[in-house]
């Protein structure tokens, strides 16, 4: 089915809406629900200006179908601001309705409006379709430099 599309910068005022799906996301990467935590987390970063949430909704109903979150970082090099798109989800009864796609654009225009130097994410090694739509969005794969963590 398709649907046609809203897609807007969140806002704390979204909340209710923007919380049960953030906790799905969550507990799709294997967490422990946990709405109340997650209200507090999306409310500090609206409070404190520290991520930008864009909002995918059906526009005849309303309903919230999924949520991208970009955070800002720097490039020194560049003298830049770069975004990480560091959450995308769609609720599971709306993949493969170009919600995904839409969230992404949207993240890009909004990266272009902020003259930032681009956009980086990353996605699991196995998650095919998800490379599948970056690549078709743009996404380039870097192969020049190997990122770490630390655990803390």
């Amino acid at each position: 089915m398709t649907r046609f599309l809203e897609v807007s910068q969140a806002t704390a005022a979204d909340l209710s809406v923007l919380v049960p799906l953030f906790d799905a996301y969550r507990q799709f990467y294997g967490q422990t629900a946990d709405p109340a935590g997650a209200e507090q987390y999306l409310f500090e970063r609206f409070a404190h200006l520290e991520s930008v949430i864009f909002l995918a909704r059906d526009a005849n109903t309303g309903e919230a179908l999924g949520f991208a979150q970009l955070y800002p970082a720097f490039s020194s090099i560049s003298m830049k601001r770069t975004w990480i798109l560091n959450d995308l989800f769609v609720g599971e009864s709306y993949r493969q309705q170009g919600v995904a796609k839409r969230l992404l654009t949207e993240a890009i225009a909004y990266g272009q409006l902020t003259r930032a130097k681009g956009i980086e994410l990353s996605t699991a090694k196995t998650n095919a379709g998800a490379k599948r739509l970056y690549e078709q969005l743009g996404f380039e794969r870097d192969e020049t430099y190997d990122h770490y963590f630390l655990t803390i």
